[in-house]
């Protein structure tokens, strides 16, 4: 066991409390087949069964339900020591984990999210993976669906919508060229959208999501991105209509034991009111610039 890594114990700690597979592909942002893998590695390395399995899921066995009791007490224990150190620091963290662009909306506005008057300070985590509240690698999350978990609480800020974007009054000679994000990092659905949809036209591929605005603005071609980013770029256009099967909800996340924390409950209420009041922007509707 002792060359078992925590985030083995992550997992293993998503499949238990989910009952199986499914709930960990959640909130590992792993596949199925991947997190199978891990779980039959985890009990060759302890040298255990842990899972019964069946089509009906993951049952713990005696061995995995210990396992499982005392992985809670060491949740327990990891938590006092943050504490423990965000004390020793001179002051609370807070933890946020969001997508690359509302990221850079949070960036663009974080004089009202945090300021030198607050008894706190901020880490800003930005992927497109999602991070997991429920282990507490973060406090408060953005989502683009509400959480399934019990543990957590959430916050609906309303919709968000996407379109194709180029360079304004760029015109293309010849077929499209298309900007996307590298398959294997293509994680949400916008980035999977090009390759659904326009694989055969993709002339450039990056490693993030942000060097596709960059290309775009540089007139390189066409990518997909949120309407909030796009529409406030006077130097971008649409080239058609809002992609409708990619809009969705917004919302933010926190870990409920920890929600009513004051440090945690004024960035929440913050940034509640500026991605609300952001929420025609988000929803495609204000107009784009003549």
């Amino acid at each position: 066991m002792k060359n078992t890594g925590w985030d083995s114990y992550q997992l293993f700690l998503d499949v238990a409390r989910g009952g199986g597979l499914t709930g960990a592909v959640v909130s590992s942002g792993l596949s199925a087949a991947t997190i199978g893998r891990r779980m039959l590695e985890l009990e060759g390395q302890i040298g255990r069964s842990l899972f019964e399995r069946s089509q009906a899921g993951y049952m713990l066995t005696g061995d995995g339900q210990a396992l499982f009791d005392q992985l809670l007490e060491m949740e327990a224990t990891a938590r006092k020591v943050d504490s423990w150190q965000r004390d020793a620091q001179g002051g609370a963290v807070v933890r946020i984990a969001a997508g690359t662009w509302v990221g850079w909306l949070l960036s663009q506005n974080m004089p009202s999210i945090c300021s030198e008057r607050d008894g706190f300070r901020i880490d800003l985590h930005l992927g497109e993976r999602r991070a997991s509240l429920a282990h507490r690698e973060s406090d408060i999350g953005i989502r683009a669906f509400e959480p399934e978990e019990s543990n957590l609480a959430a916050i609906k800020t309303g919709d968000v919508a996407y379109a194709a974007y180029q360079a304004r009054n760029m015109r293309f000679a010849g077929p499209q060229r298309w900007i996307a994000v590298a398959e294997e990092e293509a994680i949400s659905a916008y980035l999977r959208w090009p390759y659904q949809n326009k694989r055969e036209g993709i002339a450039f591929t990056v490693s993030r999501p942000r060097s596709m605005y960059d290309l775009v603005l540089a007139g390189s071609g066409i990518a997909v991105l949120p309407c909030f980013v796009g529409d406030q770029e006077p130097r971008l256009e649409r080239t058609g209509e809002e992609i409708a099967l990619l809009r969705h909800q917004q919302w933010i996340v926190m870990n409920n034991a920890d929600r009513h924390r004051r440090e945690i409950r004024t960035v929440v209420d913050r940034m509640t009111r500026l991605l609300k009041s952001h929420s025609e922007l988000f929803a495609g509707k204000r107009p784009t610039y003549a």
